[in-house]
C-alpha cells in the first residue's frame, strides 16, 4: 500500500470558523502572540493565557470538520496515510482520520508544568490553581514558540518513508515544521494546495511537485477524485 503524508496549516480549518494563526495584522484573536503563545507570556500574565485558550477552546466546540477533512479519511480506502498537522484542533480527529501527527499540540488537552509527561484530555475551562495528580499546576498542552517540538522526530520518520506528500493550506515558513519537505526522498511526488502558494527554499529544489492554487476545500476534492479515482 502506498504512503500519502498529509502536512496540514491553519488553512485546513479556517472553512470550519477558525481563523488562521496570525491574520494580516500579525495578531491572533486580536492578542499580540509574544502575549498569549510564548513561554515567558506565560511566567508573566498565566490568567491572560488561560483565559485566550479557554476561549479558543470554545470557539472549537462550536466547529465541526469541513469537507476537506472528510475528504482525507477517503484516502485510507487504498492509501496509507499519515496526517502531520500544525493545528492545534481535532478536526482530523472529527472526521475519522486515524493517524494524526500534532506537532504544535493539541487544545483539548493539558499537562503538568512540573512534570509535562502527565498529560489529560480537557474540554472545560482550565484555571489557576487546577493541578495535576502529583500538585503541579496545569497548563494548556501546545507547543509555545520558543519551545521543543517534541513529535518533530517522528513526523521526520514518517516524511521518510512517504510516497506522495500533500502540503494543505500552509505557508511552509514556520520552522522547524517547514523543515520536514527536506525529509521526503526525491521521487516522491508533492502536490501543494493554497490559496497563496509560497515556494519556500526546500521546495523550490523539488521538481515533482504540483502546485494548486485554491482553497483546502476544493483542492482535496480535485486530489481525492484524481488519487481515487472514478468512484
Amino acid at each position: 500500500m502506498e504512503k500519502i503524508v498529509v502536512l496540514t496549516g491553519a488553512g485546513m480549518s479556517a472553512e470550519s470558523g477558525l481563523k488562521t494563526f496570525r491574520d494580516s495584522d500579525g495578531l491572533w484573536e486580536n492578542h499580540r502572540i509574544e502575549d498569549v503563545a510564548t513561554p515567558d507570556a506565560w511566567h508573566r500574565n498565566p490568567h491572560l493565557v488561560l483565559e485566550f485558550y479557554n476561549q479558543r477552546r470554545k470557539q472549537l466546540n462550536s466547529c465541526a470538520p469541513n469537507s476537506a477533512h472528510q475528504s482525507l479519511v477517503l484516502l485510507e480506502e487504498k492509501y496509507d496515510v499519515q496526517i502531520i498537522t500544525q493545528n492545534v484542533d481535532d478536526l482530523h480527529e472529527r472526521a475519522g482520520s486515524i493517524k494524526v501527527i500534532h506537532l504544535h499540540g493539541e487544545l483539548f488537552k493539558v499537562r503538568s508544568t512540573l512534570y509535562p509527561e502527565l498529560i489529560y484530555d480537557w474540554t472545560d475551562d482550565l484555571n489557576i490553581g487546577e493541578l495535576c495528580q502529583r500538585g503541579g499546576q496545569l497548563r494548556p498542552h501546545i507547543v509555545w514558540f520558543g519551545e521543543e517540538v517534541p513529535l518533530l522526530e517522528r513526523a521526520i520518520e514518517e516524511c521518510m518513508t512517504a510516497d506522495y506528500c500533500v502540503i494543505i493550506g500552509t505557508s511552509m515558513q514556520v520552522y522547524p515544521a517547514a523543515s520536514l519537505i527536506r525529509y521526503v526522498h526525491k521521487g516522491c511526488k508533492i502536490w501543494y494546495i493554497d490559496p497563496k502558494p509560497h515556494i519556500s527554499h526546500e521546495l523550490s529544489l523539488r521538481s515533482k511537485i504540483r502546485i494548486q492554487e485554491s482553497s483546502a476545500t476544493e483542492g482535496v476534492r480535485v486530489l481525492v477524485a484524481e488519487l481515487l479515482g472514478p468512484q
